[in-house]
């Protein structure tokens, strides 16, 4: 529960203002604009930060699964579930050790190795040894991996942050299998449409508050669009009103300026005694400003009206961005990729969706390609597959956005990929991308999850000169829908090559993709 929190970045920006708000049993979706707050809320509910003023309080510990799942190089799939102390213990008593450290670090927990097959076998990962490096699973894997942890540790309040950005189909069915029965109070930050569906309830961080409705995503969006459209007619009739006010108050001080212009007339011609005149002039200019004070506080009264009702109106801010033409002829060839039997060219501006199970190594291809590995290393399963750049412009978007710097301003980081602009101009393309005014001051590492991806799209989109082939991993991991419509229209105008891996077959569809390749333990086929 928050009581009257508050809670601003160090530069200032406020995320949440005086802000009371209750979570109770069962499955809540989180969801908003980026940068709205949602990820701040998780970790503030996880005692991760701290709030400026007002309370949290919590029933029980809780478990936090971040967007992204960082641990050393040297964890292990037990340290991902967080049994790696209990199974070492449990190992050095079949070595013969009898200390009681080893016994207390066991307690109760002498079938841990059953219990953390069962929950692997219940996501699909019946495969994955307890001992096999983090580093070797997918990026899929590895989420599903720390949720059957958060469900092996029994917490009464789990926080999962964007958990099917990594997910291939099957996985991200076997999520939402895994969160129908889940038991306790959970907290789901997404942007997947079918997974918030799922949720008893659906909280929406905006405008530095929190407010719960009682019901799955599809209900709260048409809760939320009849509330805006009867917002909008609000609005409207507010300005006719607004309108109609100043018509009067325009009409009256044209009345008012002839009464003045007749009684001028009166008085030159001396139709009455001087006294008897300045008497009418001086009534006159006290009936003029009696109604002038009238029809003022009713012009202002309207315009207060016209506030309200348009700060009800919705007026989500997305990604606006028009793009450089990167001049791909239809024959130039960009890209091979290879698996020992067969060569795919990518050539001229066509769209290529490249697809496949989480683990074949789809990833790994695209890094071998944008120079990230090295040519024969990117291999996975039983193939051998391998990629080959046939241009230096080549703009990649990695699905960790791990390239980012975190101590590095939003303003230094795009400047990095178009050093040749100017400082302005910078400004002024963030702006596109609802970056803007301090915004653009602030170091990478204090953005959420979506205000990263922008700056890494900006990156990718702003570069001097324009990348003649655009490679994307998942690129609408973290955004929400109205940022996912406006990446769409901005890519549908893209005018080089585009190769794109993603679980999202609607994303696909609306980027028209000309060709689909499939990466499978078999190596690359056309589908």
């Amino acid at each position: 529960m928050l009581d009257r929190v508050t809670f601003s970045w160090p530069d200032g920006t406020p995320v949440l203002r005086d802000t009371s708000v209750a979570f109770g049993p069962g499955r809540t979706g989180v969801v908003g604009a980026n940068g709205a707050g949602k990820s701040t809320l998780l970790r503030l509910v996880g005692g991760r930060l701290r709030p400026q003023a007002g309370s949290v309080t919590t029933h029980g510990e809780v478990g936090y699964l971040p967007q992204q799942v960082t641990l050393a190089t040297d964890a292990t799939v037990a340290d991902l579930l967080g049994v790696r102390a209990v199974l070492d213990a449990l190992r050095a008593i079949g070595r013969g050790e009898v200390s009681e450290a080893v016994f207390e670090a066991v307690g109760d927990a002498w079938d841990v190795e059953a219990r953390s097959a069962a929950v692997l076998d219940a996501i699909g990962l019946s495969a994955i040894g307890l001992d096999r490096p983090v580093g070797t699973l997918s990026g899929g894997e590895t989420v599903l991996t720390a949720l059957a942890g958060l469900r092996l540790a029994g917490f009464p309040v789990v926080l999962l942050d964007e958990p099917t950005n990594n997910l291939d189909r099957p996985s991200r069915r076997r999520l939402r299998e895994q969160l129908a029965s889940w038991r306790g109070a959970l907290l789901v930050v997404s942007h997947d449409r079918a997974l918030l569906d799922l949720m008893d309830d659906t909280a929406e961080v905006r405008d530095e508050a929190v407010s719960v409705f009682g019901g799955g995503f599809t209900a709260f969006t048409e809760h939320v669009e009849q509330e805006d459209a009867a917002a909008r007619q609000a609005l409207r009739t507010a300005e006719q009103a607004l309108r109609a006010e100043r018509r009067q108050r325009i009409a009256a001080e044209t009345a008012i300026a002839r009464r003045e212009r007749a009684g001028r007339t009166a008085r030159e011609n001396r139709e009455a005694p001087p006294i008897i005149m300045n008497q009418r002039k001086s009534n006159a200019q006290a009936a003029a400003g009696r109604l002038r004070g009238t029809l003022d506080g009713r012009v202002e009264a309207a315009r207060r009206a016209v506030d309200e009702q348009a700060a009800r109106v919705r007026e989500d801010d997305g990604i606006r961005v028009d793009l450089p033409d990167p001049q791909v002829p239809s024959g130039r060839r960009l890209a091979e990729l290879h698996d020992g039997e067969r060569v795919v060219v990518l050539q001229g501006p066509e769209r290529v969706a490249l697809v496949g199970r989480n683990g074949i190594g789809k990833t790994r291809l695209l890094e071998q390609l944008v120079g990230r590995l090295d040519r024969g290393t990117g291999h996975a399963a039983d193939h051998d597959v391998s990629a080959v750049a046939l241009t230096e412009r080549i703009g990649y978007l990695p699905q960790r956005l791990d390239h980012l710097a975190d101590e590095q301003s939003v303003l230094d980081a795009v400047r990095a990929a178009a050093p040749g602009a100017a400082v302005g101009e910078v400004r002024s393309r963030l702006a596109r991308f609802g970056l803007r005014g301090a915004d653009v001051e602030r170091p990478v590492g204090t953005l959420s999850g979506g205000e990263r991806f922008r700056v890494a799209l900006a990156r990718l989109l702003l570069a001097d000169p324009p990348s003649q082939l655009l490679v994307l991993d998942e690129p609408t991991n973290s955004l929400d829908r109205s940022s996912v419509d406006a990446l769409v229209n901005a890519l549908s105008g893209y005018r080089g090559a585009m190769l794109v891996v993603s679980h999202d077959d609607e994303l696909l569809s609306r980027l028209a993709v000309d060709r689909w390749l499939e990466l499978d333990e078999d190596g690359l086929r056309e589908r």
